[in-house]
């Protein structure tokens, strides 16, 4: 078993499993507001990390910096390195395009595209020159199933996506991401617009799919943090304030205000 020391000097124990993500020293800023503070966090593969906190504190700001979609905001600068598996994804010869064909993302509320269910799960091996029928096929049966949707959609794959209920719609949004075989997948709030069942079915899917794929998803829900996750970091006012096994951030927190934000008297 590995045993790893974070800046807070706090042992975090970690099977031997291999460091997807880390971040070392990040900042950021939009313009003058400096928005993420020194940054430090190692994501192993397989596991659910969520990232936890109040509103504004830098939880979506971080994850989107992880597939770079932050680059997008014109104002937007940063210091210090994220790696992914060993490559500083800030590199100029590392290209957007190569990075989020391993970096998946999930967004908060479902985006499926105005097409049918099947030309929705294609459409990424299509970008990627996938062009045989029986391969796209295969395709899209592996990501539907892998997002535990296959069934209720496979007689009317070519409906219009937005036939589907709001639940199945992130989770035709998964498989959509599924279907670019991807090694990380972000999520940003997967289950805030959805109702208790489908997300109860989100999270189940989450635990399973962790079995093939590292999981970043950011959440206001606590328990969900709690119910799904291996590890846990805490952000508040665009700092990690803790970051630890998520069974002991919830029973045994280190720092006071994670204490305070956990049981409600913040936040």
């Amino acid at each position: 078993m590995n045993i790893v020391i974070d800046k807070n000097n706090k042992t975090l124990e970690n099977p031997a499993k291999e460091i997807v993500y880390k971040t070392n020293e990040l900042n950021l800023w939009y313009g003058e507001n400096h928005a993420l503070k020194n940054i430090n966090l190692d994501i192993y593969e397989n596991e659910v990390t969520a990232i936890i906190g109040p509103s504004g504190c830098g939880k979506s700001t971080y994850i989107k910096t992880l597939n770079r979609m932050i680059e997008l905001i014109p104002i937007v600068k940063t210091s210090g390195e994220i790696s992914y598996r060993g490559r500083n994804i800030f590199e100029k010869s590392y290209t957007v395009e190569e990075l989020r064909t391993k970096v998946g993302m999930v967004f908060q509320k479902p985006n499926p595209f105005p097409k049918s269910i099947y030309e929705n799960v294609a459409y990424g091996p299509k970008i990627h020159g996938i062009r045989d029928k029986k391969v796209l096929d295969e395709v899209v049966e592996k990501s539907l199933k892998g997002a535990a949707i296959w069934d209720e959609v496979k007689d009317r794959l070519h409906q219009n996506a937005y036939g589907l209920s709001g639940g199945q719609q992130q989770r035709l949004c998964i498989a959509r991401c599924l279907a670019i075989e991807p090694d990380v997948i972000l999520m940003d709030e997967p289950t805030s617009a959805l109702d208790p069942i489908s997300t109860l079915k989100v999270e189940e899917l989450v635990q399973e799919l962790k079995k093939n794929f590292s999981i970043i998803i950011v959440t206001h829900n606590m328990q969900q943090a709690a119910r799904i996750s291996d590890k846990t970091a805490f952000f508040l006012n665009g700092e990690v304030v803790e970051f630890d096994q998520t069974n002991k951030i919830f029973s045994t927190p280190s720092d006071k205000r994670t204490e305070d934000y956990i049981t409600g008297r913040f936040g």
